[in-house]
């Protein structure tokens, strides 16, 4: 898997209201203020230690392909209707999220304590990350 060395945010002119108040996570180590709490992030290793909990895959959107370069990029979730997903690698995915710039937004728990699976990308600088 290939490792970032920048883990910090992406901001830009168009940073988001969830970016603004989402809690920062650089590493597998830092845990969530409260339940609930919205968090991001561009570590790989949390990242990826958010989607095997969850045993979500890497995946991209087909037909969103630009060239020879992933499309939209998603986590396929089992029993969640992935039919409609391609599967990718570990290393393609986060080439792509760091050639886009992204940020990955999340939570670890809802409010009330249950698992949550909610998750957005989101480059400050574009409209259509």
């Amino acid at each position: 898997m290939t490792k970032n060395s920048d883990t910090q945010l992406h901001t830009g002119k168009d940073e988001s209201n969830s970016l603004k108040y989402a809690q920062e996570i650089q590493s597998p180590d830092d845990q969530p203020e409260r339940a609930g709490r919205s968090l991001a992030t561009t570590n790989h290793d949390v990242i990826k230690q958010w989607a095997e909990a969850r045993d979500a895959k890497p995946a991209t959107v087909p037909g969103t392909e630009h060239g020879d370069h992933l499309g939209v990029l998603r986590f396929d979730f089992p029993g969640y209707g992935g039919d409609d997903l391609k599967e990718v690698s570990w290393d393609e995915w986060f080439e792509t999220f760091d050639q886009r710039k992204l940020n990955f937004l999340y939570q670890e728990e809802r409010k009330d304590g249950e698992r949550s699976n909610f998750f957005r990308l989101e480059n400050p600088d574009r409209e259509d990350a």
